[in-house]
């Protein structure tokens, strides 16, 4: 009877109610199917109903009218139907108890005609009304009914009972207290689900916004230099105006892509690219850039993160740093980018930089902004 509880002890998944009946997505998510555990999970509780055995027994075997033993097996019978249908239709949310808590009184009240019958022997059954009880009511008071249930099987047998049938308040607490316990743990790993899934939505939220920023806030800082650059052009070069006006035509479709990608999660930096494009960002501002041609040089495990800490760094050199010239150098496991511009004095760090140091944190390597030798600003990474 104790894995009567076991019923419903897996955690289910995802699912909701629809039309009465408890739903969840197929494998592939494009369809519906019940829930398997809300359609099969009572075929578990089945094989421990062997155990009324011994009330049936009881009942057949009393001396009583063949009549009074008929409406006993009856209740038995009905007994049985009532606590299959309640773990059919347990819906494992503990929102609603009301209807458990009726068929919870339509149970102990068939106990009765057994009672008549069989006398206190008819206390066997009481386990499985304390395990209803555990899955289908808040938890608090399903404590109240078992301990109700336990007391008044002891004061019944202590008043005119036998003392073997002590042993019927021992099964029912021991049973009580174990499935309270599968009970209470899959409470917890329900609470720890929900906040698992709400911890993945905030995490990936986060990683959204900072690869947006990342990709936005360098496209937009290289289209705003470009579009600069070509408006002092339009008039002295009109033709060198019009080539830069066709990058930035080209830098925003390439920008619109990389943002499409990064919301669908498939958008990952690559170092070659992105040297590439830090030697173009730092020419276009007029900055003498030193940036390394081969990124075999770093650990494959490393480019990628240092593939986006480069981006940022270069951003903040073209957009804050009023420098004339950049460096960058590459070794195996690390990254260093260093200007001879305004250096970082007292402002507060930027959130690319924050993004970046978080992605950085999170590969297991650390990033540093200080001060530069040059008197600019020196950002490096290591592992």
């Amino acid at each position: 009877m104790t894995s009567a509880g076991v019923a419903i002890e897996q955690t289910p998944a995802p699912a909701w109610q629809h039309n009465g009946q408890t739903m969840t997505l197929s494998e592939d998510g494009t369809t519906l199917a019940p829930d398997p555990w809300a359609k099969f999970s009572w075929l578990l509780a089945t094989p421990w109903l062997a155990f009324l055995t011994f009330p049936v027994v009881g009942i057949v075997q009393s001396p009583v009218p063949v009549a009074a033993q008929a409406g006993a097996l009856t209740a038995v019978a009905a007994f049985v139907g009532a606590y299959l249908y309640g773990f059919i239709t347990n819906e494992r949310t503990w929102v609603r108890p009301r209807r458990g808590w009726i068929l919870l009184t339509v149970m102990a009240a068939l106990t009765v005609p057994v009672l008549l019958t069989i006398g206190l022997d008819v206390f066997g059954m009481s386990t499985f009304l304390a395990v209803y009880a555990i899955f289908s009511q808040p938890l608090r008071r399903a404590v109240w009914v078992v301990a109700g249930l336990v007391v008044l099987i002891l004061v019944s047998v202590l008043l005119i009972g036998e003392p073997y049938q002590f042993m019927f308040a021992g099964i029912t607490a021991g049973t009580a207290l174990f499935v309270g316990l599968i009970r209470w743990i899959d409470g917890r790993q329900q609470q720890r689900d929900v906040l698992e899934k709400q911890l993945a939505m905030t995490s990936e939220r986060e990683r959204v916004a900072r690869d947006v920023h990342d990709v936005l806030g360098h496209s937009l800082t290289v289209v705003t230099v470009k579009a600069e650059l070509a408006e002092r052009l339009v008039d002295a070069d009109p033709a060198a105006a019009k080539a830069e006006i066709a990058a930035i035509r080209s830098l925003t479709r390439e920008a619109l892509g990389e943002v499409r990608a990064t919301v669908a999660g498939l958008r990952v930096a690559r170092l070659a690219d992105e040297l590439t494009a830090a030697r173009a960002a730092l020419t276009d501002a007029g900055v003498a850039a030193e940036v390394p041609e081969d990124p075999a040089v770093v650990d494959p495990r490393h480019r990628i993160v240092i593939a986006w800490v480069l981006r940022e760094a270069v951003t903040n050199v073209v957009r804050h740093s009023r420098a004339t010239r950049c460096e960058v150098s590459l070794s195996t496991d690390s990254l260093v980018v260093a200007d001879d511009g305004v250096g970082p004095g007292g402002a507060a760090e930027s959130g690319g930089l924050r993004g970046a140091r978080e992605r950085v944190a999170d590969a297991g390597g650390t990033l540093t902004v200080r001060p530069s030798e040059t008197g600019g600003t020196r950002v490096e990474v290591h592992w």
